[in-house]
């Protein structure tokens, strides 16, 4: 990245500061001022409602240049600091961040934050957790590619447990005397995809969004690594410890509107938690469990509470791709949309599973989803029907009948063959994650090795 100090901010509007996608490399103090003078004029404060530095790279100093204009923005709204720490040291990161943050921690209108594809491991993520812990008027938070990993990632969870705490106590605290623009406002959206979360973190992420559950309504967490033990976790709060009249599980986000755990893996266990829950979501208009190893018989359930609660009316969009699914799950899929129990169903991602395009179950939801576009009347650029079917995989007719004659053989053969796969690919993300320990974390195993060697067996 090379600094250009002719350039300006990208956008024209007096309440938009930006420099998104300029790649400047912005180091020093001096770096950075030409490129901030619209910041510097008396209107700026007032004005100014987005902020954009995303895909620069900007040192200490300049963070540190840039921090005391960033505190003027009292009407400051939203801020995209993604993507703004390429080619720095890990050593570099702590302090400008911090330097960014701290500018910005008071600002009593900033509700979103995206800081996305920046490094905060553990020794870089301290300086979020300080900022999460105090900004109460957060309502939108977006960590993407962030390499977090379970203990960072339970480092945040644990922030967003004490904002929790905060923002209720800000709410007793100004009862009857605030006025509506100036109330504390509900964490809605929480997207923390592509992070190495796993299992690990999740009695922490269930506590999280259990604090926020009265009014949190988008949660994306794809790609995450999370196994079915911390799936159920996350979705039913199994196992976490709350204190009274705390709860804890994505079940109790009455208000839930969209969740997307897509690339994490769920097999029977999981997929029986998310039937257990998934009926109370009645506001849920989007959900996204694709790649998630569902299995058929997991499948199965999950659609079942479709058609037997009828508590998903809302729903728009269901992803499920290369889950395993068979036509005996597409079946019951249709049957509760031919139930009228999905009345909202738009829009239906099902490549990559086991079936034939031409099964009869598959031809008439296509149909109802055809009829339902014609029929709706205003936008009709949001996405209808189903997604492309070019990857499916033909389930076996005969197996298929053999496996209804015996039921109980079709449970064990369809929980062994989805939970094989898992194993294997879960085999292969350990041996992949172990390929790239710290030669440090060696010396543990090697004096375990010793003991287990000295030990009479």
């Amino acid at each position: 990245m090379a600094s250009n100090p002719d350039s300006t901010p990208s956008s024209s509007s007096p309440t938009i500061f930006s420099l998104a996608g300029l790649s400047l490399k912005l180091s020093s103090a001096a770096d950075i001022q030409p490129h901030i003078k619209p910041l510097l004029t008396p209107d700026s404060a007032s004005q100014i409602t987005h902020l954009s530095l995303s895909g620069n790279t900007l040192g200490v100093p300049a963070c540190e240049a840039l921090a005391p204009h960033l505190r003027t923005l009292t009407s400051l709204r939203s801020i995209a600091l993604d993507d703004i720490f390429t080619s720095r040291l890990l050593s570099e990161i702590p302090p400008a961040l911090s330097a960014l943050l701290e500018a910005v921690v008071e600002l009593p209108y900033l509700e979103k934050v995206d800081l996305s594809d920046n490094a905060f491991g553990l020794n870089t993520v301290a300086p979020l957790v300080a900022f999460l812990d105090r900004h109460t008027p957060l309502r939108e938070l977006v960590l993407n590619n962030n390499g977090l990993g379970p203990q960072a990632g339970t480092m945040v969870a644990e922030a967003l447990i004490r904002l929790g705490t905060r923002k209720r106590e800000a709410r007793e605290k100004g009862k009857g005397e605030q006025k509506e623009e100036n109330k504390v406002p509900d964490l809605e959206l929480v997207i923390c995809g592509r992070n190495r979360l796993e299992a690990g973190s999740m009695r922490a992420w269930a506590k999280a969004v259990g604090v926020h559950r009265r009014g949190l309504k988008v949660v994306k967490m794809v790609q995450n690594g999370i196994r079915q033990e911390g799936i159920v976790t996350l979705l039913t709060g199994k196992g976490v410890v709350v204190g009274e009249g705390e709860e804890a599980g994505l079940k109790t986000c009455q208000e839930l509107q969209v969740l997307d755990l897509q690339d994490n893996t769920f097999t029977l266990v999981g997929s029986q938690a998310l039937a257990g829950v998934v009926g109370g979501w009645t506001q849920l208009v989007e959900l996204g469990v694709g790649d998630c190893l569902l299995g058929s018989r997991g499948a199965r359930e999950v659609f079942s509470v479709f058609g037997a609660k009828g508590g998903n009316k809302a729903l728009r969009v269901l992803r499920a791709q290369y889950n395993e699914i068979d036509a005996r799950a597409m079946e019951t899929l249709f049957k509760a949309v031919k139930d009228g129990k999905l009345e909202g169903l738009r829009r239906v991602e099902v490549n990559g599973n086991r079936f034939a395009e031409d099964d009869s179950s598959v031809e008439n939801l296509k149909e109802v989803l055809e009829e339902r576009k014609e029929a709706a009347t205003g936008d009709m650029e949001d996405e209808w029907g189903l997604d492309d079917l070019s990857d499916l995989e033909d389930d076996d007719d005969e197996d298929e009948d053999e496996e209804d004659n015996e039921e109980e053989n079709e449970k064990d053969e369809d929980e062994e063959d989805v939970d094989n796969k898992a194993e294997g690919m879960l085999k292969e993300a350990d041996a992949e994650r172990d390929a790239n320990v710290p030669l440090e974390d060696d010396k543990d195993v090697d004096e375990l090795a010793t003991k287990l060697g000295k030990a009479d067996l």
